[in-house]
This record gives C-alpha cells, sequence and structure tokens, in this order.
C-alpha cells in the first residue's frame, strides 16, 4: 500500500482506545498525519493520559503501519496530553478528606469487604488516616468485620450543628448502616430511602481528617452506585473478582460502568481474591480451584493494572469473622499480599493524581422514565 496521508488515515481508523468504542481517526484522538516519502509522523491528542493507555495505543499504531507499509523507513509518534488547566470539580466534597476510592464488584460473593477491611487496616499500619463508608445498604458487613457490630455512633457538635462521630477501630473510622439496625432486621427501602441513609452517612458525619475514605459498594452496578458518585468526586474505583468466569463477567460490566463516558471515575486496577488454594501441608503447592489468572487477564483486556492476589485460605475467613482483618497478622503470607496490593493501590492513586484532574460529582436526571446519566 503506498504511503500517503489518506491510506494513513483509512489504516489508523481500524484501531480504537482501549476499553471503548468508535475508532481514534472518528473521535480526534489523531489530529494530524504527515508523510515525509517514507518517513511518517502521527500526531495523537489524549483526554486520559494513562500510562498503559497511551503506551498500548502507540504500539498497536507501530504494529499496524509497519504491517500495512512495508516502506516506512521512520515512524514517529507524538501524543499531547490535553488536561485542563484548572479543573472545576462539581458536587459536593468533604473538607479534609484527600481521596476518596469506591471498591466495587459486579458480583456478590468474590469478598469485596474482605478486601475493603484489609486494604483499610494496612493503610492505617503504613501510618494514614483512614475511613470506611460501608455502602452496602442491605447486607453491611463491616461493623462485623471491624469487631464494632455493637458499638453505635455518638453525636458530636462541630461549629454548631451535631454530627455523628464515625465508630473506630484498629486506626479506621467506620460508619455503616448495620449500626443503626438489628442484626435479624432486614432493610427493605426503595432507591430514594436508601439514597438519603446513604447522603446522612456521608454529609451528616465528622470524618475529621482522612487521606483515605474507602467505600465499600454493593454489589452490581445500580442505584446505589450512581448515589454515590452523584453524591461524592470520587478519586478511583478498585475492582475485586475471583478469577472464575461467572465473576469476571459481572467485573467486567463494574469496569465498563466506571469508564463510561458520562461517569467517568479512573479505575486504579483490579484485585483478584480467591486466586489460588495452598494447603498447609503442601506449603509449595497451588491449586487453582476457581480458575487461573482470570482476573489478571480482565485487566489485561481493558488495560488497567493488576494490582495483585489474594489466596483461598481458611485464616482469612476466619478473621474477618471474629472481626480482625487478616492483614493485622504480622508476618504472615496473607499480610504480605495485603501489603504489595496497597502499596501498588497508593502507587496507581499518586500517578492517578499527578496525570489526571479531580475528579467531577455526576450529575443524574430523569429523562423519559429512564435514569439518565450526565456530567
Amino acid at each position: 500500500m503506498t504511503i500517503t496521508k489518506k491510506n494513513i488515515l483509512t489504516a489508523l481508523s481500524s484501531l480504537s482506545l482501549p476499553g471503548q468504542g468508535g475508532n481514534i481517526v472518528d473521535d480526534k484522538t489523531v489530529t494530524n498525519v504527515v508523510c515525509f516519502a517514507d518517513e511518517v509522523v502521527v500526531d495523537l491528542k489524549l483526554s486520559t493520559p494513562s500510562h498503559h493507555i497511551r503506551h498500548r495505543l502507540e504500539s498497536d499504531i507501530k504494529k499496524l503501519l509497519n504491517e500495512k507499509f512495508t516502506g516506512i523507513s521512520s515512524l514517529q509518534i507524538n501524543a499531547k496530553i490535553e488536561v485542563p488547566d484548572k479543573p472545576q470539580i462539581k458536587g459536593k466534597d468533604i473538607p479534609g478528606i484527600q481521596n476518596i476510592i469506591a471498591v466495587a464488584s459486579g458480583k456478590g460473593g468474590v469478598g469485596k469487604s474482605t478486601v475493603t477491611a484489609n486494604l483499610a487496616v494496612t493503610l492505617a499500619k503504613m501510618g494514614f488516616k483512614v475511613g470506611v463508608l460501608d455502602a452496602d445498604i442491605y447486607g453491611p458487613s463491616i461493623p462485623l468485620m471491624f469487631d464494632v457490630a455493637l458499638e453505635r455512633p455518638l453525636s458530636v457538635e462541630i461549629s454548631g450543628k451535631s454530627l455523628m462521630k464515625p465508630v473506630e477501630n484498629y486506626g479506621v473510622k467506620v460508619l455503616s448502616i448495620g449500626f443503626f439496625t438489628q442484626p435479624d432486621q432486614a432493610v427493605i427501602w426503595r432507591g430514594p430511602m436508601a439514597a438519603k441513609a446513604l447522603n446522612q452517612m456521608i454529609f451528616d458525619a465528622h470524618w475529621g481528617e482522612l487521606d483515605f475514605l474507602l467505600i465499600d459498594l454493593p454489589p452490581g452496578t445500580g442505584d446505589i452506585h450512581l448515589s454515590i458518585m452523584q453524591s461524592l468526586p470520587v478519586t478511583g474505583a478498585v475492582v475485586v473478582s475471583t478469577p472464575q468466569t461467572v465473576a469476571l463477567a459481572d467485573a467486567r460490566k463494574g469496569v465498563a460502568m466506571f469508564r463510561q463516558e458520562s461517569i467517568n471515575v479512573p479505575v486504579l486496577g483490579i484485585i483478584e481474591n480467591m486466586a489460588y488454594f495452598t494447603p498447609a501441608e503442601l506449603p509449595d503447592n497451588k491449586y487453582y480451584i476457581f480458575g487461573q489468572h482470570g482476573a489478571k487477564h480482565l485487566a489485561e483486556d481493558f488495560d488497567i493494572p493488576f494490582l495483585g492476589e489474594l489466596p483461598l485460605v481458611q485464616s482469612i475467613r476466619e478473621s474477618g469473622d471474629v472481626g480482625r482483618p487478616a492483614a493485622l497478622q504480622e508476618g504472615t503470607e496473607v499480610e504480605k499480599a495485603c501489603t504489595r496490593i496497597t502499596q501498588n493501590v497508593v502507587e496507581e492513586l499518586v500517578n492517578r493524581n499527578r496525570d489526571l484532574p479531580p475528579s467531577e460529582a455526576i450529575k443524574i436526571t430523569t429523562m423519559a422514565g429512564c435514569a439518565a446519566v450526565k456530567k
């Protein structure tokens, strides 16, 4: 094929940004192509400057053009990152809270709350000020995992206003609807009622100074998720999955929800829980009961970081049941795994805050009887 601008653009129109539809020509990611005989220059404009996305796109372009145009002697790709100089944060924020991380899963039962609890205590051990908001209105489990199920938040007066004081244990501040219901009491609320309760726990609480507020979201991609992202500018999201195909199918939807243009919450990465089983009597053996490296492959498909894996071990379950997260057990393999994962989360958050503007809380309207999401 002849090396011309038209032919180059036609070839590039077969590529799209990872995780997005359309193609890089029609969506104006490619801003210009210049051909000097056998030398080609491609100019790109990216509005989401993830290192992973940029490097993968550059690699795809080089591979494609070198395959289709055998006569190219020099290929230069210039990627320009367009980030607003003074981004405006829309919606409410909570004074004193630096970073808000949503921990999500598409499917229930994959250990999302367990991962949230262990992330929180590991961050606290590292010296950070941490809070956890249990947003799983219909199945709150964070109070049990922090051994505070029988506690009740106290009332404190701040600047003439009465606010809830989160319950604290292991250096982590916690609020949950579980503090306001009986253990055998089912929460039977419609969406607006649940959203109102969440807003009270968010804005009628005295969280104080926090480096991280972790939000333990319920399974799925529904009303609670939209209410959280409407109320708060979420800094980034972490998706938890097991390696099995059923869980990965739902995790894929969870990632897609955050990456929708109308929501646009950066996904910091994926954590694989119950990755493998190692019997105590065979410490060198690994049995991949739910499949092998499924969440890692999913992260590669979406071109987002794989944050690490947690094994399927009895101590993690037992620790959660007695209200002492496994990451508190110094020197164990689980504690080491939690530390590695948490370090990766912090690293990705640092990259996100360096490369991207602050997140915006989304605005939600109702059109023609259907929920529509927009900026």
